[in-house]
């Protein structure tokens, strides 16, 4: 039996969700931190759990080809691949992918399915940053230890610069009462939003000022001791322009979206993710679930398509819906409401396609039945937890419907996560 504190060497054999590869002790799967499939390695036991052990690479006696040097403390910012080349992370996930879907969704993929890889740098357009000590920074893996943002090359540098710029400015008392900060740009960069959620007091107009100063476009703030968002300087939204065809004039669509709207954060990938969505939607009636601020469907209204409903349920994403709406009120209508209740009303079996883009967590059963019983021909499902896309897929299949093309995008590079784009046909 493993035991908590243990040094044990490993043979590597294949990658886990999370980041962690799969390894075997005397029988007992090992999930290890650091290593790659095919490396042999020395690894600390750090826990052992029900029937599994977790444990973090000390050395590797038998190094793969595909090892790089990863930053110091690559557990910042969750980039766990960091230690792996760009184009082994990329066939990792399509790995993970294919075990998800083989494995929880009982779905057996023939070869991994293809992921889009993005620059590893500078892609992040949103971001949630913590407050502690005096010190402003994304949290290490696992852990509320803190640590610098702009070291894990997530951000882009100017904005790493920002960050810099505004603690210097403060001080180290100058973050007091503030717990965190959400941040968020436009493609370009040249706008750039954050809320700060305060519990404390706080010289508000002080932070207002020197945000503008600094390079902010706009500030908000919530505190615990009064309801609603405050404004505090400039505007709560950015605002990027998407080109979803290559037409002569290209069709576009404006965007905007308030800081704490959920918005997709790569902006290297934004485009190529949106236009695959658009290619794989056919002709005929569409609903957009989950539609946030109009990512998708709007996406697909202004590459032409003419009768397009979009439900949100989320009061802020909601409100920047309407508006980013609006310049297709002929043919694109708006619901404000959540996914199961609309779905509880709907009525029109013309449905041809439906575009969902749920949370993690995924849809819930009534979503799914909700779906199904309007017997649509095919379902576009985006995702960004590949365990509960492979659930919902799963549920989906016992319904009727075959799972076709399985594509991911590599949204966030060096970390565990990646974003897939399933089709669905009703068999």
């Amino acid at each position: 039996m493993i035991q908590a504190g243990a040094t044990i060497t490993l043979d590597i054999e294949k990658p886990a969700a999370g980041g962690r590869m799969i390894a075997r002790h005397g029988g007992q799967v090992v999930l290890v931190w650091g290593a790659i499939p095919g490396e042999r390695v020395t690894a600390r036991v750090e826990r052992v759990g029900k029937g599994v052990a977790y444990a973090e690479t000390l050395e590797v006696t038998s190094p793969s080809g595909d090892r790089r040097d990863a930053p110091a403390d690559w557990r910042c910012g969750g980039n766990v691949f960091a230690h792996v080349a760009y184009e082994r992370q990329r066939a990792l996930k399509g790995e993970i992918i294919q075990d998800a879907l083989g494995r929880i969704g009982r779905l057996p993929l023939g070869s991994s399915p293809p992921v889009v890889g993005s620059p590893e740098s500078g892609y992040r357009m949103r971001a949630r940053l913590h407050v502690k000590d005096g010190r402003l920074g994304f949290f290490r893996e696992g852990s509320h230890d803190l640590c610098d943002a702009g070291g894990t090359g997530q951000l882009l540098p100017q904005t790493a610069a920002w960050l810099e710029r505004v603690q210097h400015r403060l001080g180290p008392g100058g973050l007091r009462g503030i717990t965190s900060i959400e941040l968020a740009e436009n493609i370009p960069a040249n706008e750039r939003v954050c809320h700060l959620d305060v519990e404390g007091s706080v010289d508000v107009n002080a932070l207002a000022a020197l945000s503008m100063e600094t390079g902010l476009t706009g500030l908000t703030a919530a505190r615990v001791t009064r309801q609603g968002i405050e404004r505090l300087a400039g505007s709560p939204t950015v605002t990027d322009v998407l080109h979803v065809t290559d037409d002569v004039p290209p069709r576009a669509v404006r965007l905007r979206r308030d800081v704490l709207a959920f918005f997709q954060g790569n902006r290297y990938l934004l485009r190529d993710l949106v236009r695959h969505v658009v290619g794989l939607v056919p002709a005929g009636p569409v609903v957009d679930l989950y539609a946030g601020v109009g990512l998708f469907g709007l996406s697909v209204a202004a590459a032409g398509a003419s009768d397009i409903t979009l439900v949100e349920g989320d009061p802020v994403s909601g409100a920047d819906l309407e508006g980013n709406a609006a310049p297709f009120s002929d043919r694109v209508f708006v619901r404000r409401s959540s996914v199961e209740e609309w779905l509880r009303a709907l009525a029109r079996p013309d449905v041809s396609t439906f575009i969902v883009d749920p949370p993690r967590t995924g849809m819930t059963k009534e979503a799914v039945s909700g779906i199904v019983a309007q017997r649509p021909e095919r379902i576009v499902y985006v995702s960004c937890d590949v365990a509960t896309l492979a659930r919902d897929v799963r549920s989906f299949v016992d319904a009727g419907f075959e799972h076709d093309a399985i594509t991911g995008f590599d949204l966030f590079p060096n970390t565990a996560h990646v974003e897939c784009v399933v089709v669905l046909q009703r068999g």
